[in-house]
């Protein structure tokens, strides 16, 4: 009756230090008791962070008043891993680093109120190459498989970075914003989400400055869906050219424009931000961040350039997942269906380089840096369980198995560099909306120094 009391006897087990919790439980059936017993063990699962596992009678019970249909439940910090309501055996694996790397975090130890002898049993562990690994493994933790589900989940992100915003706004006395359009899935994004607080504040939309700043790479197809939006959302637009700007700088500083190097890209970057800041001053307004989780985590952002506003509204919100909120706005509002859909079918990319002979856009962020679908699964196993490098491979493999496993590599190598060495900027990064358990700010979630050492984590990335 472990669940059924006040109580339970596997939550002390849980304060001792029991990680996996075993249930051999004789529940009987009547209706509606199936889903109730069901909450209870997932829920008893996630407040104790261990594996639960419930094995109830069978159907060859005696049947003199009672029915059971041998409900078996296997149960992982509130999540379900295998279930059956027939007499069958069921199979779960169950990851005890996660749920250790959970306990270190939100458990409140109270052993100490206990006075119950435990005995300790330790035991040798393989890694997950070497063992027959069946474990579903989501290649997309950001975004929930389910098309309704993840639909709701992205308009319920949308509304809390929009209220975030708002409230901003508010307290700052400030009804206007200014915020740069490129026509790709950031921007996009943090335009619907001024927008969308706007109508929180019941602002005029004319006082949303969207600025659309062409420069040497950008292309017909982002231009033009870039205006198209702002006309659509009936907000303030302005096209302001950076070519004459950024080529008197490239005079000043020297600089050959037909060097495409880093500084070539910077500069277009920091003379965005420059109009952009400016701007705010002439309007009275803020400057609004379009960068997202996963460019701060690799540090794909130019240093007091497109890195630097004065609210992120989409700094929580992983590269995976914005392209399904733009795509949800899409499907839920016809009069942006087309545009928003044809954002989202763009390759992403800064557009610093000049596009290739044809007009389209020739320098592609994912053939820099690797597919955003690897970097953003690295990103959540990492933040959200603190695994170390070679358990994040192994479970990439498996996770994404269709993909070369020497891809992953280049990705993981690159991930881990890259994170490490970009640190600097998330220590000043500006405030902004934190939508899920993963954020980057240096006033209260991620605690980590401009030099940190990488040796630890490339050396295993090394050794795959």
């Amino acid at each position: 009756e472990d669940l059924w009391v006040t109580i339970p006897v596997s939550s002390t087990h849980a304060l001792a230090g029991a990680n996996v919790l075993c249930n051999l439980s004789a529940s009987n059936e009547i209706i509606s008791k199936a889903n109730y017993r069901r909450n209870l063990v997932k829920d008893q699962s996630a407040k104790c962070y261990a594996g639960y596992v419930y094995a109830s009678a069978g159907p060859t019970e005696s049947s003199s008043d009672l029915v059971f249909s041998g409900h078996n439940l296997i149960c992982e910090n509130g999540a379900i891993l295998s279930e059956t309501k027939t007499d069958k055996i069921i199979y779960g694996q169950i990851d005890l680093d996660h749920l250790n790397h959970d306990r270190l975090h939100y458990k409140t130890s109270m052993q100490d109120l206990f006075h119950v002898n435990y005995t300790t049993v330790e035991f040798a562990s393989k890694p997950i190459h070497e063992i027959e690994f069946d474990r579903y493994i989501d290649a997309y933790p950001f975004v929930p498989n389910n098309q309704d589900e993840r639909i709701a989940r992205c308009l319920e992100i949308l509304h809390i970075q929009a209220q975030g915003l708002a409230t901003r706004l508010s307290k700052i006395h400030c009804k206007d914003v200014v915020i740069g359009i490129s026509g790709g899935l950031d921007s996009t994004l943090a335009l619907l989400v001024c927008h969308e607080a706007f109508k929180i504040n019941n602002y005029d939309s004319k006082g949303i400055h969207a600025i659309t700043m062409p420069g040497f790479g950008t292309t017909k197809r982002t231009k033009s869906n870039a205006q198209i939006l702002m006309d659509l959302l009936h907000v303030s637009s302005e096209e302001i050219s950076i070519v004459d700007g950024v080529n008197q700088h490239f005079k000043d500083i020297h600089h050959n424009p037909e060097v495409h190097n880093i500084t070539y890209e910077n500069s277009q970057a920091r003379e965005r931000t420059q109009i952009l800041m400016d701007l705010s001053n002439a309007y009275n307004a803020i400057v609004v961040g379009t960068g997202d989780l996963s460019e701060l985590a690799l540090g794909w952002c130019t240093y007091n350039g497109d890195h630097m506003s004065m609210y992120a509204v989409n700094a929580s919100v992983p590269k995976t997942l914005v392209r399904y909120i733009v795509e949800s706005v899409a499907l839920k509002d016809e009069v942006l269906h087309d545009v928003l859909m044809d954002i989202c079918d763009t390759p992403v990319s800064p557009e610093l380089l000049p596009p290739d002979k044809n007009g389209k856009i020739a320098q592609k962020t994912e053939e820099v840096l690797g597919s955003y679908d690897l970097h953003d699964f690295f990103l959540y196993q990492m933040l959200r369980y603190h695994d170390e490098p070679k358990k994040i491979y192994d479970l990439a493999c498996v996770a994404f198995k269709d993909v070369e496993k020497e891809t992953v590599k280049k990705a993981i190598t690159t991930f881990y560099n890259r994170f490490f060495t970009q640190q600097f900027k998330r220590n000043c990064m500006p405030d902004g909306v934190k939508v899920g358990s993963i954020c980057f700010s240096p006033r209260g979630d991620w605690r980590m120094p401009s030099d940190a050492s990488r040796s630890l984590w490339t050396k295993q990335v090394e050794e795959i």
